[in-house]
Order: C-alpha cells, then sequence, then structure tokens
C-alpha cells in the first residue's frame, strides 16, 4: 500500500469516526486521487492549524454514502463534486449558502443563485486509445461513438457505469442530449455489443487501456493526459459531435461543527495558490481570465469540441437517465 493510498484509508476511517470538530475538517470529494494529493499539500500550508481528513470516493458513491448519511451527516464539505449530482434536491438540502471569498467573480451559471455551490474547475470525457494495440488489431483510429460499432471492436471498449461513476454519466448525458433521446439511446445500444466491462471508476478504462488491456477506454481526458505525458502509447480523442464535460462544485455541509475552518477552507479553493494549481491539472477552469495549461492532445481552445450541455437538464433527468441505462445495459 502506498503512502496516498494509506493516507485516503486513513481519513477515511476518520471520516467514519464522527463529524470534525474544531481545528479538524472532514472532506468528502471526486476529485481525482493525483489532484487531490497535490491539492492536499498546499492546502494543509495554508491552513496550519486545521486537520485536513480527506474521504475520496466516485460521483455515484459519494452522492449515496451523503443520503445515506443524511439523518447523521459526517462530513463538514464537499468538495470537487459533479454538479450534476449536487443539483439534486435531497443534497442541497444538507448545504447552507456560503459565498466563499472570491467566488463572486464566476458567472453565473457557475455558482448557485442562493450560494449553495460554486464550481470554478471541471473536467472532460475522451476516448483513451492504446495505439500499440490499435494498430496489432489492424483497427482505424475511432473519431465517434459511431466508429465503435465496429466488429474489430468487440471486447476492446472500456466504459464506466453512469450509476456508479460521474465520468460514465458525463458521457452518456452527451451523446442524448447531442443526438436526441431516441437516436442517443440507439447510439449506445449500438455500441454495447463490443464493450468488455462497464467499470465503477471514471479513470480505470483509460488505464487499462494504457496498460494493453484494452484498445479503447472511454474515460477521463485528465487521465489521458498524464498517460501521454507518462510515456504510454496513448492518443486521446474527443469524439466528433460533443464531448461530455462536467462541472466540479464544492459547498458547505449545514450540519458541520467546524464551519468557521470549513469556510476557511472554501475560500482556500478559490486562493490564487489554489487557481495555480488548476492551471497544472484543469483544462476546464471557469475562472475569468484563468487558462489551463495547454496539454498533449487538446486543442488550443477547448470550447469549441464541448457538447451542448444543459447541466439544470442534466441533473433533472439523471435518475430516469440512469434507471434506463441500468435496464437496458447493467451487466
Amino acid at each position: 500500500m502506498n503512502t496516498w493510498t494509506k493516507f485516503i484509508a486513513a481519513t477515511a476511517l476518520a471520516a467514519v469516526a464522527s463529524t470534525a470538530q474544531a481545528g479538524e475538517l472532514t472532506i468528502y470529494t471526486a476529485l481525482e486521487e493525483e489532484e487531490v494529493a497535490e491539492y492536499i499539500k498546499a492546502a494543509q500550508e495554508a491552513l496550519p492549524g486545521v486537520q485536513l481528513n480527506v474521504l475520496r470516493l466516485s460521483t455515484g458513491k459519494l452522492g449515496a454514502r451523503l443520503l445515506a448519511e443524511a439523518d447523521n451527516p459526517q462530513a463538514d464539505l464537499i468538495w470537487g463534486w459533479a454538479v450534476t449530482a449536487m443539483m439534486d434536491p435531497q443534497v442541497l438540502a444538507l448545504l447552507e449558502p456560503y459565498k466563499a471569498k472570491g467566488a463572486d467573480v464566476l458567472g453565473a451559471e457557475f455558482r448557485d443563485a442562493e450560494n449553495h455551490w460554486f464550481a470554478p474547475i471541471g473536467y472532460m470525457g475522451a476516448f483513451c486509445v492504446n495505439t500499440d494495440r490499435l494498430a496489432k488489431l489492424g483497427l482505424d483510429m475511432p473519431k465517434s461513438w459511431k466508429d465503435l460499432e465496429a466488429e474489430g471492436f468487440k471486447g476492446e471498449v472500456v466504459m464506466p457505469d453512469p450509476n456508479q461513476s460521474g465520468t460514465g454519466y458525463l458521457h452518456v448525458n452527451a451523446v442524448l442530449q447531442s443526438l436526441g433521446a431516441d437516436a442517443g439511446w440507439a447510439q449506445l445500444e449500438a455500441v454495447d455489443p463490443n464493450i468488455a466491462q462497464y467499470t465503477s471508476s471514471g479513470s480505470k478504462p483509460c488505464k487499462a487501456a494504457r496498460a494493453g488491456e484494452y484498445a479503447v477506454g472511454i474515460s477521463l481526458a485528465f487521465t489521458g493526459i498524464d498517460s501521454i505525458e507518462s510515456g504510454y502509447p496513448v492518443e486521446i480523442v474527443f469524439p466528433e459531435g460533443g464531448v461530455g464535460y462536467e462541472l466540479e462544485a464544492s459547498g458547505l455541509m449545514a450540519s458541520s461543527d467546524n464551519k468557521e475552518d470549513a469556510r476557511k477552507f472554501l475560500d482556500w479553493t478559490m486562493s490564487d495558490s489554489a487557481i495555480a494549481m488548476y492551471q497544472d491539472f484543469k483544462a476546464l477552469i471557469t475562472i475569468p481570465g484563468i487558462e489551463g495549461d495547454k496539454k498533449p492532445g487538446l486543442p488550443d481552445d477547448v470550447s469549441t469540441i464541448l457538447a451542448p450541455v444543459d447541466f439544470v437538464n442534466s441533473a433533472d433527468n439523471q435518475t430516469a437517465t440512469k434507471a434506463t441505462w441500468a435496464e437496458k445495459f447493467a451487466r
């Protein structure tokens, strides 16, 4: 077990034990582990007297945990969670309005009108394609969801389960909103025979593809970029017709026993220190005038490849969409 895994395990136990007291915070997040490790180092320096206990879960599991704990909440704040999930009325009822310092620069679409949440960052989906395996199989580079219907991709595609992974949902949602419900479901049904497995993690499909286990991992752009920078034979593809994306929101739990420090942490997420780190990790930054670092595989203007996502629609329809997906594809 590596140091970061030990840290996650230890802090998870702390989160289960009790809600944090003064000088201690229990933070629930769905941010990727690689990001969390670096952010927390910087946040700890900015808040030296506060012990930061972080529990990192996938989007779906984080939501399930919050609702299971609704009568006895354990977290002090939610940090970097899919806004589509945050907009669930059951979750909003657990949050206390707080306007973090600096959050007023965000556009209206990137913060709740009543200050229950704000989202300075986001993430995009992508196909992670193992170029070595693709060449070995004699397959052409897939440029769209339709390309994944080809017989040669049978058993060569991995995708996250939208009922467990926010990344899975953003992909499904983008297909449905881009093509329309009927054509969107038909497209997903056409690709399903080629799916080797549906995973609970949004990053796992890319990691499996880069390891050469599969040709294509329907996954996160972040993990694809990291794979390229780490020397794996990976190319990231942003599917034609629009790339699914999600905003990562944060908010204060109304039940927190340490709201003073929780507010300080939320303020830190809009600080110059945090913003500088977003520029290293994020392709999507919603703070005016701030752009992410130009990473390999990304276009100069990422807005040109994004699907026309309506987040209110995403939130309102997610329960029905996930139920339909489970009926059609759950294994």
